[in-house]
């Protein structure tokens, strides 16, 4: 694997693929500046030496996850920009996979073209800001590798050659992801049941949860499916995690019969992020409710008129004996005017002329009003709201730029009431929060009454994502001087610093949830499950070792392919978790609505051809189901 960026993702990256997928890793970073302006990119890559370090002393010493073998140490490069020189010198030619995740687009665009030509079956990893860009280059490099994979095959054709590639097989693809998009679930994630351990699979957001042994005569909740097993030991504070060797180590992909074998032991289970708040407004798409049109003391004062008309209209039926369409008919003329006096009529009838025209000259006011309050309600349509009374229970954004964006989008999917506060009236968010129709305060975070105008005080969690870690920051520690027991999430950029400042809050206010997240940190696992191939959704760690879940279409895998899912379930190897419907068309008596995919699929369920299936497996067993071969020691 080869890694080439400019800051904090590109060695976050590529420990990530070291420490989880136990892969080869050629990082190729900037030359080292000793100017003080650029304090943190020798700080990220000593940081990530030693961490890398401390991940082969630890995997030499026999730590590492028992399903992997060693592989070499990591390998740094120092290079200005990404040539052609460059990324020959680093091995694209021989590599499966390179991740290009410079600041610069235009930087990416071009290694990413150099490294198409160097190797096409190679499979690339783009970061890019400008979405629609990002799906034309993404197609452009696709068809690319399709033509000079023809072309290569064909030539050995020709020639009596064989084909072969090694490595991790030909799934060649091009994959453009941004930090918005890879960080979202899990700031949302986190906002909402305090964890970034989350799995976006197919638009759901999934999360691994650690539950306590049960209790005698205690029936545990198994969620969507048990994963995993904890250590013997890890309930016991003096005790130490179990050896991977022994009986007393966490247990992957158990069955039921080592389920229910298991006493005082603690599970990680599967479970569904949902919002269990209350609901927002059913409101239909492009239509404004009558009542935001009038507000209720203007629609009092029409229906006191409207009472008043019929009052007089069964009125003068009393006094004249005419019909009741003939009544209504005076009544509204001798109401605007426009009828002639009553002067040879019964006094009764000029009485209620009178009352008429008195009604009249009160209707004139209130129709004005009226009027007024509709021009002025259609010219704010397309104005910012302002958070409504009584709101509680709410999520506060800090931050409508790349990430708070993105992250609004995602609440907002999941029906979650939000309030935003942003300090630039020309943010790249404030139309999407016009358009959506979400509360938003202009104003700086740091100014006194901002959070008080946001609703703190009632809501439920904080989401400080501002571009500015102070400002993140203080609005977080003035925020737990509002509410004590706040769930506060604050993005930082530098990772040891996000892990300070959780510790220090965490110590200073103990009763609350606190996490700090850098987008960095965040970012690189979807990264580099895009660098093992796009039907790798995620990993979850489960102490010492990881959990990987897939997306994989059943033809070509014998081990699925004509099964049941009893009988493609291997313990401690892999496990059927769910069926995309979507994918064959059939979205019929799919679970959860608007997703696709089945998680009650019955043990006697035939996986067929065409079915597209989400699991769950180890490094090892995703290696064997794959065809992929584990690498031996040098």
């Amino acid at each position: 694997m080869v890694v080439c960026g400019d800051d904090g993702l590109a060695h976050r990256l590529a420990t990530e693929l070291r420490g989880v997928y136990r892969e080869q890793v050629v990082l190729v970073v900037p030359p080292s500046r000793r100017t003080p302006p650029q304090p943190m990119a020798g700080r990220a890559r000593a940081a990530s030496a030693a961490l890398f370090g401390r991940m082969v002393t630890a995997v030499n010493r026999g730590t590492g996850d028992a399903d992997d073998t060693l592989v070499p140490d990591e390998r740094v490069m120092e290079a200005a920009e990404p040539t052609e020189a460059v990324l020959a010198d680093a091995g694209v030619d021989r590599a499966a996979a390179l991740a290009l995740v410079y600041d610069d687009d235009e930087t990416n665009i071009r290694a990413a073209l150099t490294a198409r030509r160097l190797n096409p079956r190679l499979r690339l990893v783009l970061r890019l800001y400008n979405r629609r860009l990002g799906q034309h280059i993404e197609e452009l490099l696709d068809q690319a590798a399709e033509l000079a994979a023809d072309a290569t095959a064909g030539h050995r054709d020709g020639h009596g050659g064989h084909g072969g590639h090694g490595g991790h097989g030909a799934d060649i693809a091009t994959t453009v992801l941004s930090d918005a998009d890879t960080t979202a679930p899990a700031l949302v994630a986190t906002a909402l049941v305090g964890t970034s351990k989350v799995v976006d699979a197919e638009g759901l957001l999934l999360r691994a949860v650690e539950r306590r042994p049960p209790r005698p005569g205690e029936v545990a909740d198994p969620g969507l499916c048990t994963l995993a097993l904890l250590s013997a030991t890890s309930n016991d504070p003096a005790g130490a995690e179990g050896s991977e060797d022994s009986g007393d180590g966490p247990r992957l992909l158990p069955d039921a019969e080592a389920v229910a074998a298991a006493t005082g032991r603690g599970a990680v289970v599967l479970e569904q992020v949902s919002y269990s708040g209350p609901p927002l407004p059913a409101r239909r798409a492009g239509v404004m409710p009558f009542a935001s049109l009038f507000s209720a003391r203007l629609r009092w004062s029409l229906a006191g008129l409207v009472a008043a008309v019929v009052a007089l209209a069964v009125a003068l039926i009393v006094v004249t004996d005419d019909h009741p369409l003939r009544a209504i008919y005076i009544t509204l003329l001798d109401l605007f005017a426009i009828n002639d006096p009553a002067v040879d009529a019964p006094l009764g009838r000029q009485v209620l002329q009178l009352l008429s025209g008195l009604v009249g000259l009160l209707l004139l006011p209130v129709l004005l009003a009226a009027v007024l309050e509709a021009l002025g309600t259609f010219r704010t349509a397309s104005a910012l709201r302002k958070p409504p009374r009584g709101l509680s229970g709410h999520v506060v954004l800090l931050g409508l730029g790349k990430i708070g964006t993105r992250v609004l989008t995602r609440l907002r999917e999941l029906h979650i009431p939000v309030v935003c506060v942003e300090a630039d009236p020309e943010a790249r968010g404030m139309a999407v929060a016009r358009r959506l129709r979400v509360p938003v305060v202009v104003g700086d975070v740091t100014q006194e009454g901002v959070l008080e105008s946001a609703k703190i005080h009632r809501a439920d969690a904080l989401l400080a994502l501002t571009s500015v870690d102070t400002t993140n920051l203080e609005a977080v520690l003035y925020a737990r001087s509002v509410r004590p027991d706040l769930r506060a999430v604050l993005r930082l950029y530098d990772d040891d610093f996000a892990k300070a400042v959780y510790r220090t809050l965490r110590t200073a206010h103990p009763a609350a949830l606190t996490r700090s997240r850098s987008v960095s940190h965040l970012a690189a696992p979807a990264f580099a499950g895009a660098m093992m191939g796009r039907q790798i959704l995620g990993a979850i760690p489960v102490e010492r070792r990881v959990l990987l879940f897939a997306a994989v279409v059943v033809d070509g895998h014998p081990q699925l392919e004509g099964r049941t899912v009893a009988e493609a379930f291997r313990p401690g190897a892999w496990r059927v978790l769910a069926l995309d419907t979507a994918a064959r068309g059939d979205t019929a008596g799919a679970e959860p609505p608007g997703s696709g995919l089945v998680w009650d699929l019955p043990d006697t369920y035939v996986l067929r051809a065409d079915d597209r299936v989400v699991l769950a497996a180890t490094r090892r067993g995703l290696a064997e189901l794959l065809g992929r071969r584990t690498r031996s020691p040098r």
